[in-house]
């Protein structure tokens, strides 16, 4: 499943959005506030911004010292919130220690909430009526959708629990009349229950976690893992080349999940300047 392809087609698209907004006098506006110098964070946040400068974007990002104090950050993230300039506004996380990342993020105005975690925005998405949706989960569901795999009624398992991922794409299956099934590091009998699967999400954080003992024969795969291996090469949470063998559909890593989540930011971006027009 080419994730990278379905990004460049819907960035291309995109690209269309961009130009008719500008014709309203509106150009599309993202600002992510990047504090220290985590390297991998660095890595995302340029990636980020060169795609979208090659859409047309106004892209701003602000810099800022692991030393700024909380209040300093909030202070910051107010002054985007008001500026209407910018549709949307992304704090790259990790913060360091002495910031409380849950209120950061929920300073930030719903409506610019581009990666979709403020709690407005994901209590939207739990009675099923969503706004802005964490891009992880959504670039996922863009994926079967352009794959035209069918979901209602089929059993779901999701490896790992988090509010990036895992909470918020069991949700999303719902809303597909997916029955869903939400597994974690705790889960007895992890491997059997994942064999249960037609859709199995691996998002565990651990290289190779899921192996082919995993898959019922035939299941949509996706490895939303971003490891690296003893020799410094990007992997996923699935051992791909023994579980290609077995599943239907497998997303690869590099090159698969990834590019969708940073498209579905700057989706939702250029979602937030509509609404400013309209």
């Amino acid at each position: 499943m080419d994730g990278k392809g379905l990004a460049d087609e819907m960035q291309i698209e995109m690209i269309e959005a961009v130009q008719e907004l500008k014709k309203n006098g509106i150009t599309p506006g993202l600002v992510v506030l990047l504090v220290g110098e985590n390297p991998a964070s660095q890595t995302y946040v340029k990636n980020k911004e060169k795609r979208a400068v090659a859409l047309g974007f106004h892209s701003l990002v602000k810099r800022l010292p692991a030393t700024i104090s909380e209040a300093d950050l909030l202070k910051e993230i107010d002054h985007y919130n008001q500026d209407n300039d910018f549709h949307g506004i992304l704090v790259q996380l990790p913060l360091p220690a002495h910031i409380d990342s849950e209120k950061v993020l929920n300073a930030i105005d719903s409506t610019k909430d581009v990666d979709g975690f403020h709690p407005v925005n994901m209590g939207k998405l739990l009675i099923g009526k969503p706004d802005m949706i964490p891009c992880t989960p959504y670039g996922i569901m863009k994926i079967f959708a352009r794959y035209q795999i069918d979901l209602a009624g089929k059993n779901a398992v999701i490896i790992g629990r988090s509010n990036i991922v895992g909470k918020p794409m069991a949700q999303l299956l719902l809303m597909e009349d997916a029955t869903v099934t939400i597994a974690h590091s705790k889960t007895a009998n992890l491997a059997e229950l994942a064999r249960t699967a037609d859709i199995l999400v691996v998002a565990i954080g651990r290289g190779h976690f899921v192996t082919k003992e995993f898959i019922k024969p035939g299941a949509v795969v996706i490895d939303v893992g971003m490891n690296r291996d003893e020799n410094g090469k990007l992997i996923g949470d699935v051992a791909s080349a023994e579980v290609a063998e077995i599943a239907g559909y497998l997303t690869p890593v590099p090159k698969g999940v990834g590019p969708m989540t940073i498209t579905m930011l700057l989706y939702q971006t250029i979602k937030s300047a509509e609404t400013a027009l309209s």
